[in-house]
């Protein structure tokens, strides 16, 4: 029991660097929402069409607050301003990018037979990412283009969407941690 009390000790003692795991979620999201809305600002007409297409109303409002929520976002998470505010919005995307552009195709964001998740469209998939490495081994250098991984076939299911929220999730519950200027104005009004 002695040891399992040592082992604790050793174990508490980590939470003087509890500020690595939402920093972590932070830096994590940064780029994958700097991407996202940078994305959308470069094709932004498209994006409007696009959320036309899909029958989300008024397309345009909904690109700019996608958009602007991505963008603001991910610097806000880079520097950990407003993190808990900014995750609302963020994970509302998240709810609407998985409803309307992923949930039909199921689970999985990279199309996977072997998986329990698999779907009908799996299969599909497979198929057209089989062709597309024949026509690579006779047409291209497929060695070269395999060193460094496998090619895959994205299923685009909710998965990527799902991980993101969860992860907002947990921000939205903890905050921006310590290393964040969250934490630094927190400090700075609670001694005035």
């Amino acid at each position: 029991m002695r040891t399992l009390t040592k082992l604790q000790a050793i174990l508490d003692s980590t939470r003087k660097a509890d500020f690595l795991g939402p920093l972590a979620l932070r830096l994590y999201l940064v780029p994958v929402f700097w991407v996202a809305g940078t994305n959308k600002l470069d094709h932004f007409d498209s994006i409007i069409g696009w959320f036309g297409s899909m029958g989300l109303p008024f397309p345009a409002l909904m690109a700019v607050l996608a958009t602007g929520a991505e963008v603001v976002g991910a610097v806000a998470l880079l520097i950990g301003l407003g993190v808990r505010w900014i995750s609302i919005p963020l994970m509302v995307t998240m709810v609407v990018a998985a409803v309307t552009t992923h949930w039909h195709n199921g689970w999985q964001a990279i199309a996977d037979p072997g998986s329990p998740f698999a779907n009908e469209n799996v299969g599909g998939a497979i198929e057209r990412l089989s062709k597309a490495k024949d026509v690579l081994r006779e047409h291209g250098n497929y060695d070269w283009l395999t060193e460094t991984g496998n090619f895959v076939v994205s299923n685009n299911g909710i998965e990527w969407a799902a991980t993101y929220f969860i992860m907002l999730l947990a921000l939205f519950f903890t905050g921006a941690g310590k290393a964040s200027l969250d934490h630094f104005v927190a400090g700075y009004f609670s001694s005035k």
